[in-house]
């Protein structure tokens, strides 16, 4: 009971503090200067100025803006119409036809980017023309876009796992290899899905390209090179051991420029707009994490984490049930923050939680990664349905509605971790160890 003024006092500043519109990593900073105020003898400026510097200053954080401007340069490429031109004619033959390049391109898109605005973006207006063009049903076109951009969250090299790791102070490589093996059957299981929807539905009679042969194909095989190259630099150097996050980040910016350069696309507008894109959001990013570490001081120095992790081990709760919990909890929380914010925030009461239930924290990272999919595709903050909205121009509604069997087979993907965690902890046990792990 003695910990519920403290909680009171921090939710009423930060909601208070989020709703007059201020950015969120100054909100952190405000209700955690309120905490050492109020619960601490401690000077709040001088533990501010530490903790900021020593948050901003982490070596491991050097990866987020590299891979950041690495995914800028790309979404200012043509690489997505090449990947279109690549994948089409394979993809033509299953059952839903090239919905699924949907599907692909975002997977083939994230494993280069990081980022799920850009996958979204990028693959969105490759995509959506081509399909309309063609007649697929807008609601599937729509929905497993919106679904699919997701997967840039956690195939690596995903912007969140290195936030994750840099937050509970783990191996942003091994976070990377772990999202992998889940990344791909969650793709698996969105392409089936598309397949069953085209047998069963009236509605899905799209028209039908003349099939190329097989000659053809393995011809138009020939755009996809570039970026299979790009991503077997980037994650192949991780896997084997040959650089970490962060040199396999700056690998990825010279193979991007370099990929440019030889499309033509490279030009001194597109390489500041890069920069500059890259630089806001790793700013924005920085202060957000900056913010919640302020906060974990402050909030430690209440023993509100150690108290609510103490509280949960007295309900006695089982492994199954507190991972409930907490996937109830993350879904309501991502209807109002976005996925980087929701980890930060949250990690401090979290950490101690799983810790103390025996939960692997790279397997953990991988099963918050997949809840916060959700949040970018549920209202009313779903980044990927404004994403969509400002693309397509269709109702909120609609584009909710759309994405509504994604949520659930993301959902499944949950339980399917939960029965076979070996699919995020096998590859980053059996992987090399690079330099700096």
């Amino acid at each position: 009971m003695e910990q519920l003024a403290p909680i009171a006092i921090f939710l009423f500043v930060l909601f208070l503090l989020l709703g007059s519109g201020v950015w969120v990593g100054l909100a952190l900073l405000g209700v955690a200067f309120v905490g050492m105020e109020l619960f601490t003898t401690r000077p709040p400026g001088d533990a501010m100025i530490t903790t900021i510097w020593t948050a901003s200053s982490s070596w491991t954080l050097t990866a987020l803006p590299l891979f950041i401007w690495m995914g800028e340069i790309l979404f200012r490429t043509r690489l997505s119409e090449d990947m279109f031109k690549g994948l089409s004619p394979w993809l033509a033959r299953l059952p839903g036809g090239l919905i699924h390049t949907n599907i692909v391109g975002c997977a083939v898109f994230a494993a280069v980017s990081g980022s799920s605005a850009a996958t979204l973006t990028t693959v969105g207006k490759m995509s959506i023309p081509e399909l309309r063009k063609r007649e697929y049903p807008e609601t599937m076109v729509i929905g497993t876009l919106a679904g699919a951009a997701t997967l840039g969250l956690m195939i690596p090299p995903s912007l969140t796992l290195i936030v994750y790791g840099v937050t509970i102070n783990e191996s942003i490589t091994k976070l990377f290899m772990a999202g992998i093996l889940p990344g791909l059957v969650l793709a698996t299981m969105f392409m089936a899905y598309v397949a069953i929807y085209s047998k069963v539905s009236k509605d899905f009679q799209p028209k039908q390209d003349e099939l190329m042969s097989f000659k053809e194909m393995i011809i138009n095989s020939r755009f996809l090179i570039p970026v299979i190259l790009l991503v077997l630099v980037v994650i192949g150097s991780m896997y084997l051991g040959l650089a970490t996050a962060t040199e396999a980040a700056a690998f990825g910016v010279i193979g991007s420029m370099t990929l440019a350069a030889f499309q033509g696309s490279l030009s001194w507008n597109t390489f500041t707009a890069s920069l500059m894109g890259a630089t806001r959001t790793s700013a924005m990013i920085a202060l957000i994490l900056a913010g919640a570490a302020f906060l974990s001081l402050s909030m430690g120095f209440t023993g509100l984490p150690r108290g609510l992790a103490d509280f949960i081990a007295t309900l006695d709760l089982s492994r199954f049930e507190l991972l409930m919990v907490l996937l109830v909890f993350y879904i309501i929380l991502g209807c109002f923050l976005d996925g980087i914010s929701s980890v930060v925030l949250t990690m401090a009461v979290v950490e101690p939680m799983i810790r103390q239930a025996g939960i692997d924290v790279i397997w953990f990272g991988i099963f918050i990664v997949v809840v916060i999919e959700m949040a970018q595709i549920t209202p009313p903050i779903g980044f990927n349905l404004f994403v969509l909205q400002g693309m397509t121009h269709h109702e909120m509604n609609f584009i909710a509605k759309a994405a509504l069997p994604m949520f659930v087979i993301m959902v499944l993907m949950v339980f399917v971790l939960i029965a076979v965690p070996d699919l995020a902890t096998w590859i980053p046990e059996n992987m090399r160890t690079g330099p700096n792990g």
